[in-house]
């Protein structure tokens, strides 16, 4: 569907992207993670148009659109402050880009109170200001705009960055939900991991203009490619050699030379399992999250961060001594 070949973005002498290669499928939900200024937007916005790469193609459905005005492309846009027009209603809002393509006034009609329905928009929502509704009304109505000229694409640049944690939560779901029904291919910008992983039929994982791993949330997260991609997906555990060597890892085939890493729910406290190493620690500290508590142990001397099911009491008491074991093919080596 979209084919990114050798995208190379320059602003004078800094390079934005380096030779970006990447493919997206007909239907697909595509995320471009990454930590600020890693070149995910700028991705979004030559694939948009809004930014013409130094070098490179944009391929779309076997077409050629590297230099293809913005309003020739077919892509709705969802801007990160969602760029409404304020002192325009509701329904003016999302008429605008119909409008623009001299849509006839009874098909505009037709087409917003059709999108609206569908982005959950009440007839009588259409008629206020945008500045009268909430943050995830304002979203949806963003959202409208950028379907109702049904495009081909729709790319979102960080929609859900300035709302509050809960609203968040709710309006992922929808926009997943939105995306399922509409089946269109969609490319969303984040920096958020868990959003990434939570909507994502695939993640493209970007740092200092480079592509470090493109894969499913499962892979990315398992099987993290490079060191960045570990420890930028989720939280983690470094692994010392020291530490390694006294549990005896080198006899299961880890090279300790490397940089060794394990996530936090392949730590298992008091619960040895056949195949597992183990070591003594102690209980150093806890963090109540509500669905899991997060333990810090001290062994011997290594600290380690543990997550553990929250069963309604904690578990662990600080001072308490513990066993800790885990599976030496969790491990992940760079």
């Amino acid at each position: 569907m979209i084919k990114l070949s050798g995208i190379q973005v320059r602003f004078n002498d800094f390079v934005a992207l380096k030779g970006v290669d990447l493919e997206i499928k007909q239907g697909e939900f595509f995320t471009l993670l990454g930590p600020s200024g890693c070149g995910k937007t700028t991705t979004l916005r030559t694939i948009t148009g809004f930014i013409k790469p130094t070098s490179g193609t944009v391929m779309v459905a076997d077409k050629d659109i590297t230099h293809l005005d913005i309003e020739k492309r077919n892509i709705g846009m969802v801007f990160q402050n969602y760029a409404l027009f304020p002192t325009m209603s509701v329904y003016e809002n999302i008429a605008f880009g119909l409008k623009v393509k001299k849509v006839s006034k009874a098909e505009i009609k037709t087409k917003v109170h059709e999108i609206a329905a569908k982005v959950d928009l009440e007839p009588s929502q259409l008629a206020k200001k945008v500045t009268e509704l909430s943050g995830g009304q304002q979203q949806r109505v963003a959202i409208a705009r950028a379907l109702v000229t049904s495009p081909s694409i729709i790319c979102l640049d960080e929609p859900l960055s300035n709302l509050d944690a809960k609203l968040r939560v709710q309006l992922r779901n929808e926009l997943k939900d939105l995306q399922r029904r509409f089946g269109i291919t969609t490319i969303y910008v984040t920096h958020d991991q868990e959003e990434a992983l939570t909507l994502s039929d695939r993640i493209a994982v970007f740092n200092a203009g480079d592509i470090e791993q493109i894969g499913r949330p499962d892979e990315i997260y398992n099987h993290s490619a490079t060191e960045f991609v570990c420890n930028f997906i989720g939280d983690i555990n470094k692994l010392s050699k020291e530490f390694l060597e006294n549990v005896g890892v080198t006899q299961a085939g880890i090279d300790t030379a490397k940089k060794c890493y394990i996530r936090l729910e392949r730590l298992y406290v008091n619960n040895q399992q056949e195949g597992h190493l183990s070591c003594n620690a102690v209980v150093e500290s806890a963090e109540y999250y509500g669905l899991y508590i997060k333990y810090t142990l001290n062994a011997g001397g290594e600290m380690l961060k543990v997550i553990e099911k929250n069963i309604g009491v904690p578990l662990y008491n600080m001072g308490e001594n513990v066993t800790v074991s885990f599976n030496p093919q969790n491990v992940m080596q760079y």
